[in-house]
């Protein structure tokens, strides 16, 4: 498993292949991301390494973070991300890993924050069909009805289906894949939509179910 990178969702538009086949995609702008620190086995307990992205002013960086950063004789970067990688020998403190680290063809996985959707109905959140409109129901087609049993077990199941708090969760993406790479502009363009509000934070790292196309692992 290689280091993945700290990217910026753009939005989607559409490409065409080769053959004149419209593919929507979406837009990921990635930032020159910078080695911070590099964890090992022997020492920490696992093999990591730590990305800075976005680079910021020190009157912008909080007391904990801004302590880390002089301990590290590192830049400020207002987004850190760590990802397990394989071998820790390949990186080096301070190497800049930009976006010709991935290219088309390649199957990646991308996380995110999903969007906040507040305080949400069964309907909404979870895709119910709600009661009909008609033969004595009244004011309540869009609830979604009995959750509990009788006497035994007299109570509701944890992860009983209800109206409740959606979105604004880390969601991954698995199995994506990269139409093409675009390093004069520093994007990538991923096939198929990505999680997350246009300029959020995405984390792209090498599909782990999934090898590359053309290899077919």
């Amino acid at each position: 498993m290689r280091v993945g990178l700290i990217a910026e969702k753009v939005g989607m538009t559409q490409l065409f292949d080769s053959n004149g086949v419209q593919v929507p995609v979406t837009v990921l702008r990635v930032s020159p991301c910078t080695v911070v620190s590099i964890k090992m086995k022997d020492k920490d307990g696992y093999d990591a390494v730590q990305l800075g992205s976005r680079e910021g002013k020190e009157k912008h960086i909080n007391k904990p973070q801004l302590g880390y950063f002089k301990k590290m004789s590192s830049k400020f970067f207002r987004i850190l991300k760590e990802f397990r990688v394989d071998d820790v020998s390949l990186y080096n403190i301070g190497d800049t890993i930009g976006v010709d680290h991935f290219s088309g063809g390649q199957f990646v996985d991308v996380a995110s924050i999903t969007k906040g959707k507040g305080f949400a109905g069964g309907i909404k959140r979870h895709g119910f069909g709600g009661l009909r409109a008609t033969h004595g129901v009244s004011i309540v087609h869009r609830c979604h009805g009995s959750v509990g049993n009788r006497t035994f077990p007299g109570r509701v199941f944890k992860g009983k289906r209800m109206a409740g708090h959606m979105g604004n969760r880390r969601v991954t993406t698995l199995n994506l894949l990269v139409h093409s790479v675009d390093r004069e502009k520093e994007v990538i363009f991923v096939r198929g939509a990505v999680p997350g509000c246009s300029s959020g934070t995405v984390f792209i790292r090498d599909a782990i179910k999934k090898g590359d196309m053309e290899s077919g692992k």
